[in-house]
């Protein structure tokens, strides 16, 4: 690739990224995606073309709310209300920084994007590309590209793969970046306060339903706020004594019932999947051995991956604990990345 554009959040991350594609590609630009329309939106866009000018390249802020809101933050609130659990970033990535952008870049005549993520692309002998692990694993943020297609894959620039977070701050206090010492976002970008539901019933318009509290035979246990409030595994915040520990196992949207019981109960071995998308230059035979992770901060485990007429099994060596549907299944070699599945 010899021109590149770099998805700038206005972050130390992408800061850094930009910065080192500077360094290697001689035609190269910024550009901030405005998604939310918000003050944070636009300090962001001044963050980023305060680095651009340092760096001496052309920065550009391109509106995408209407897609953003129609790719990603429907998609997260239809997830809620057919009682999953949704990873929005992996949808965004997918959808909307090698999606949307990705193909803005191209119609500009841009060979590829370039963003901040902590991974690695590795490419083979035939020129096949693949989702490698970062070197610094503590960092790593190859989960988050789990979805992205082969084709979007050719396109792709991570250089950060090879630092430390530590590194990149480093370098950008080196070039007087105004994001060198900016603090990193720990919510979804849409829930910056961590509330879900809030952002469910202002963004739909409806408030969560009261249900019933049940157990795995049926019986009725008590009153919820609503199956959208509560995750698979949780164990807080569920305003019910039982008298000893419970957990939320299960959740049925159509009769908006919580399911209850002990945590045993969490624990399964096998984990059917919606049809798994490699990354793999063909499709994985049956029986192939993985290592699979079912959340974002779920460690991985070793898995057999089986396909059926309508999805895919994962069948663990071990039990793993509260395999959510909605959530995502991504399957490894080692540091490379063979694909993913959505948890039915």
């Amino acid at each position: 690739m010899k021109s590149i554009w770099i998805a700038m959040s206005g972050g130390v991350d992408s800061s850094g990224a930009a910065l080192l594609i500077k360094e290697k590609y001689a035609s190269c630009a910024g550009v901030t995606l405005t998604m939310l329309g918000t003050e944070t939106d636009a300090q962001n866009v001044r963050d980023a073309a305060q680095v651009c000018g340092r760096l001496e390249i052309d920065h550009t802020a391109l509106d995408c709310r209407e897609d953003f809101t129609r790719r990603v933050m429907q998609y997260f609130a239809n997830s809620y209300g057919a009682g999953e659990t949704p990873n929005p970033c992996v949808i965004c990535n997918r959808e909307i920084k090698f999606g949307f952008l990705l193909d803005e870049a191209l119609k500009r005549g841009y060979d590829g994007v370039a963003t901040g993520h902590y991974a690695r692309i590795y490419r083979d002998a035939n020129g096949h590309c693949m989702v490698r692990k970062a070197a610094d694993v503590t960092k790593d943020q190859s989960y988050v590209l789990a979805q992205l297609t082969i084709e979007q894959l050719r396109h792709c620039v991570f250089p950060l793969g090879d630092y430390t977070k530590a590194e990149i701050r480093e370098l950008a206090a080196e070039h007087g970046f105004v994001t060198a010492h900016k603090s990193d976002s720990q919510d979804i970008c849409f829930v910056p306060d961590g509330d879900y539901v809030e952002f469910l019933t202002a963004f739909t318009g409806k408030a969560p339903v009261p249900g019933k509290y049940v157990d795995e035979n049926g019986k009725i246990l008590g009153s919820h706020r609503g199956q959208q409030c509560y995750t698979i595994g949780q164990r807080k915040g569920l305003g019910i004594s039982m008298g000893r520990h419970i957990f939320v196992l299960e959740k049925d949207a159509l009769t908006n019932r919580v399911v209850l019981g002990d945590e045993p109960a969490l624990f399964k071995s096998r984990v059917t999947c919606t049809p798994f998308h490699h990354q793999t230059a063909s499709p994985l035979p049956d029986g192939t051995r993985c290592l699979a992770k079912l959340r974002y901060a779920h460690r991985e485990a070793p898995a057999r991956l089986w396909h059926t007429e309508d999805g895919c099994v994962l069948e663990f060596d071990a039990p793993q604990r509260a395999p959510s549907p909605g959530q995502f299944a991504v399957c490894y070699d080692g540091d490379l990345m063979l694909g993913s599945a959505v948890i039915r």
